[in-house]
């Protein structure tokens, strides 16, 4: 008796790249080249690296992380915390926009057109201006985001930062949160008007509620349509985040902006600024392909 041998899977943590992407590579590569040589020719831009390396790396006085990581961490707490928001807020306006009742239906789709069509920048210095003030004390939040003291717990300070910058963190994330939940509202309403009508019928033949119908039936195939739309608002809600610099709030933006204007290296510290929130959407992309074929197994059944 002969045992048949398997064929083992392979698989390439890097993803693969078609000719296409070759030549994208190659023209990106032609354009850092062009634009290394126009800034050191043309304008006569002396690069330094090794003192704008040294920069992002030296510590605090008191031996805390480097300004630039701060920074850094701040970006991705604050979208962390924006995505949370944004995702619930947006399933539940989406939700209501599909409401049979007018008094849930109606203020979900004022609130989307309105956020929709508000440039983000004027909304967030509105929000930012003359809501946000008056927002801490009147949900009661003053004495937590405004007078606690500074010795905070690890867990505390890895969640939400310093305790000094907390009001500025919860500013931020309303911010892009309710930005960001305007169009995630629009992709779960659409995912769910995709699913077909014999799919709802099918529920009901069941003789499930409405929840079980949503919950078993409705929302896993919906979720497949979700995902890729969501993948892309996600991403740009990081992007986005470097608006709320603007109001003080010391994200990535905001710090690499200081430490440029201070040291003078102003394309190098721009450039690593970019790469860092490259590397933020890329390992989000990341995330959600992996998300995006977990979402689409029940296609390939």
């Amino acid at each position: 008796m002969t045992m048949q041998k398997v064929p083992r899977k392979t698989f390439s943590a890097l993803p693969k790249l078609n000719k296409l992407d070759g030549v994208l590579l190659v023209i990106l590569a032609a354009f850092v080249t062009w634009l290394w040589y126009r800034s050191s020719v043309g304008i006569h831009y002396q690069w330094n690296w090794d003192k704008a390396f040294q920069l992002i790396f030296s510590s605090g006085r008191n031996g805390e992380l480097p300004y630039f990581f701060q920074g850094f961490i701040a970006t991705i707490r604050l979208s962390l915390w924006g995505m949370l928001f944004a995702g619930l807020l947006g399933l539940l306006l989406g939700l209501a926009r599909r409401s049979s009742f007018i008094v849930l239906r109606l203020p979900a789709q004022a609130y989307i057109q309105l956020v929709r069509n508000i440039p983000p920048l004027v909304f967030v210095f509105i929000f930012y201006f003359f809501i946000s003030s008056q927002l801490v004390p009147a949900i009661g939040l003053e004495s937590i985001l405004r007078n606690t003291p500074d010795d905070i717990n690890t867990i505390q300070s890895l969640l939400f930062g310093p305790a000094k910058l907390w009001e500025n963190l919860f500013s931020g994330v309303l911010c892009v949160g309710l930005i960001a939940a305007a169009y995630i509202a629009e992709i779960v309403r659409s995912g769910i008007d995709a699913i077909a009508k014999g799919q709802w019928e099918a529920a009901d033949s069941l003789g499930l509620n409405k929840l079980d119908r949503f919950r078993y039936v409705i929302f896993p195939q919906a979720l497949s349509g979700i995902v890729p739309p969501l993948a892309g608002q996600f991403i740009s809600l990081v992007k986005d985040s470097s608006i709320i610099s603007l109001i003080s709030i010391q994200e990535l933006t905001f710090v690499g902006s200081e430490i440029a204007n201070s040291s003078g290296l102003i394309f190098e510290i721009w450039l690593l600024v970019g790469a860092g929130y490259l590397l933020l959407c890329l390992s989000l992309s990341f995330l959600f392909s992996k998300l995006e074929k977990r979402s689409q197994r029940h296609k390939q059944r």
